[in-house]
């Protein structure tokens, strides 16, 4: 179940604490400050990340960016 980029993995594991919904508020609240290639890859991280089950995302956060 391997469906983030690189790029988007980089950007769960810097923003990745508390949960699902914490990592989304996170990645949300630092929209206004990406440019727009940075924010366009944020937005698309943040529907993969809504589109996981519990189980989906207990895995993903099982797994460092440098281990992908």
């Amino acid at each position: 179940m391997n469906r983030f980029t690189v790029e988007e993995t980089n950007l769960i594991s810097i923003y990745n604490e508390g949960g699902k919904a914490q990592l989304t508020a996170n990645i949300t609240a630092t929209l206004p400050f990406m440019d727009a290639d940075m924010r366009e890859l944020a937005q698309r991280t943040i529907l993969k990340i809504d589109a996981l089950t519990v189980e989906e995302y207990a895995e993903l956060a099982a797994y460092a960016a440098d281990e992908v």
